[in-house]
């Protein structure tokens, strides 16, 4: 990993170096995820076997999963992966129960201006499969949807994998396709003949699934973009120097395009780190990820103090941030920009992943500086109100009329005029 010190090089030369790109272009990927979408657009069902046979499983005949089959794998679930997906559930939900917006309305003599909230009717989960199974994101989405009080939940995912049919289960999906990549972004925002139009696509992916999700943005709504994952760790010397070193670690095994950030005031403890990380790669499995993600994208600064850190970790904005110091509520303040913060040395990133209550799926590549992790607004939508008596309406129009001509709009002036004085005749 490279350290570059914040007093050599400058604070802003830095603030660039930890910038990342969401979605680099690629044409290759483009023009195929384009044939895909039209495939389904044109083809439906069929494409979708088609494509699946070639890309997750050769002997797809069917798309749609009988929710016998959940239950089956609920039941037959190892129990201890089913009492932890049961508690995992249950601490999600009631962080998510807490987000619960209202509708409400301010009256006045005369007037009266609102908003009414109402969730989403239907969205489609997207759960990626391939070499790994992910029923944690199938909480860490269902869920929130339910506490949004969305009308239906429908998932795709390429492979049916008991943990994540059982996770379904947990989670109250109503209906569940056999369908990965690009083909399930574009079948549950177009629809086909088996899978249905949905409002909204929530749920991580890979590059295909990303761009497919970037083309349709617009016929229905989408979550995010999601980047490789990033763990920034901000720790000063009173930090567990292994705790630090492991939740580099934890994040970087998921690619080796995952990127890695240790942020320091201290440089006794980059050693103690270092040492730690290479320690640790002589034993962890996935040795060859991990080292390719920190080689490519391990990067540790040290700072000339914790004020200079925190800005530093702000212009990173990363997806998971661990505030590894003596008082992180005191530092908590300083922290704009950041998906998910774990605090202190014993809240590990492990626990944000599955168990603590906030969604996982997380804002990548520095977009935590405009947006948010997934959560229960992110299923509802809003429509304002208004309602004025012609005398009200009256008391405001010339201010009205005068805006109105201002813009070169005389309809919208005149759309006035035509109540106000409508409602002087009826009072005379």
């Amino acid at each position: 990993m490279q350290v570059t010190y914040v007093s050599e090089v400058g604070l802003e030369h830095c603030k660039r170096m930890v910038r990342r790109e969401l979605l680099q272009d690629n044409l290759a990927v483009e023009s195929t995820v384009r044939e895909i979408i039209t495939r389904v657009k044109v083809e439906g069902d069929a494409a979708l076997v088609d494509l699946g046979r070639k890309f997750d499983n050769p002997d797809l005949d069917s798309l749609e999963i009988d929710s016998s089959q959940c239950t089956a794998a609920y039941n037959d679930l190892d129990p201890a992966l089913r009492n932890a997906l049961e508690l995992a559930a249950a601490n999600i939900k009631q962080f998510h129960d807490m987000q619960q917006s209202q509708s409400w309305m301010n009256v006045k003599p005369g007037r009266v201006v609102g908003q009414v909230i109402r969730p989403l009717t239907r969205v489609g989960l997207y759960i990626p499969g391939g070499t790994a199974a992910y029923p944690s994101t199938v909480l860490m989405t269902a869920i929130p949807a339910r506490a949004a009080g969305v009308g239906e939940i429908v998932m795709c995912s390429p492979t049916a994998h008991p943990a994540v049919l059982a996770a379904a289960h947990i989670a109250g999906v109503d209906r569940i396709f056999l369908a990965g990549g690009a083909q399930a972004i574009a079948a549950m925002a177009l629809g086909t003949e088996t899978i249905p139009v949905v409002d909204k696509i929530v749920g991580p992916g890979n590059v295909y699934v990303n761009i497919a999700k970037k083309m349709l943005w617009g016929v229905v709504d989408m979550d995010m973009l999601a980047g490789p994952s990033e763990v920034c760790v901000l720790a000063d010397n009173g930090a567990n120097p292994v705790c630090a070193a492991m939740d580099l670690l934890t994040q970087v095994e998921h690619d080796a395009d995952c990127a890695g950030y240790l942020i320091t005031d201290s440089a006794e403890f980059v050693t103690s780190v270092l040492t730690t990380i290479e320690s640790q790669l002589q034993t962890l499995p996935r040795k060859a990820i991990l080292k390719s993600a920190l080689d490519s994208h391990g990067m540790i600064f040290v700072t000339r103090n914790l004020d200079e850190a925190c800005e530093l970790a702000n212009a990173c904005a990363p997806e998971h941030l661990a505030l590894m110091v003596r008082d992180p509520f005191a530092y908590l303040g300083s922290i704009t920009n950041a998906g998910a913060i774990l605090m202190g040395d014993y809240s590990p990133q492990t626990l944000g992943d599955y168990y603590a209550g906030p969604s996982h799926t997380l804002p990548t590549s520095g977009t935590a500086r405009f947006s948010s992790p997934l959560h229960t607004g992110t299923f509802i939508k809003k429509s304002s109100f208004i309602y004025y008596t012609p005398t009200e309406l009256a008391k405001c129009g010339d201010l009205l009329t005068t805006l109105a001509r201002a813009e070169g709009f005389e309809a919208h002036a005149q759309a006035v005029e035509a109540r106000t004085q409508k409602s002087l005749e009826d009072e005379l």
